[in-house]
């Protein structure tokens, strides 16, 4: 009986780890602030730009995983002051963000095709990976509702948690790099002064719209 309760236990684990799996991966591959921001700094930068925007994307990770293990991530949610004030400074920066390059794209070029330059506004990518995804309080929703139904309510459950949240941003860091390897191949192969207009132009706007959506994202 004990050998079989052990068998169902690890069978219950193990299926867990993969529907948890399966869910991460597929919020990782969906469209969303980090995918933007790799993709900009890729198209601007170059691998190396985009790796450090996905490094800080994943650092942010860490930082999720920390405040859910110390049991801080439902104080987020539950302070409507605090949950409040991340949201609207994480909408304003991402504006911040999208305005910029809305007016770089409507200025006249001044690059070269060869060797496009990176604008001001995107001049540290770790950072602007770390800030986006901490000021994006619909992360932490995302794990308050999701987690609950993957975590044991052990006294382990925290460490656990903190774990699943890793697993989550791995897959998005691993699916982030495929992102910034694509866009810089491509980089190459056909970016001109009016493409990255329009490309910088169409980013802008991405970023204007997400901004918008966080700041109507209710608890």
């Amino acid at each position: 009986l004990v050998r079989a309760g052990l068998l169902e236990r690890r069978m219950l684990a193990t299926s867990t780890l993969l529907a948890w799996t399966a869910l991460a991966t597929a919020v990782a591959i969906t469209p969303g602030p980090d995918t933007i921001l790799v993709a900009t700094h890729a198209a601007r930068g170059g691998w190396r730009a985009g790796l450090l925007a996905n490094l800080g994307i994943q650092a942010g990770g860490l930082w999720y995983a920390a405040l859910f293990g110390f049991g801080l991530l439902s104080v987020l949610v539950a302070a409507p002051a605090l949950f409040l004030a991340v949201k609207i400074i994480g909408a304003l920066y991402l504006a911040w963000l999208g305005f910029g390059m809305l007016l770089r794209a409507l200025r006249p070029p001044v690059m070269s095709a060869a060797a496009p330059a990176g604008p001001a506004l995107l001049a540290n990518p770790f950072l602007q990976g770390f800030i986006t995804n901490v000021l994006n309080p619909k992360v932490a929703l995302f794990y308050l509702a999701a987690l609950p139904q993957f975590v044991p309510q052990t006294g382990n459950a925290a460490l656990i948690g903190a774990l699943l949240i890793l697993i989550h941003y791995v897959i998005g860091g691993l699916w982030l790099g495929l992102i910034a390897a694509s866009v810089h191949s491509a980089r190459h192969l056909s970016w001109n002064k009016t493409l990255l207009r329009w490309f910088e132009g169409a980013i802008g706007a991405a970023f204007v719209t997400v901004a918008g959506r966080l700041a109507l994202t209710a608890r």
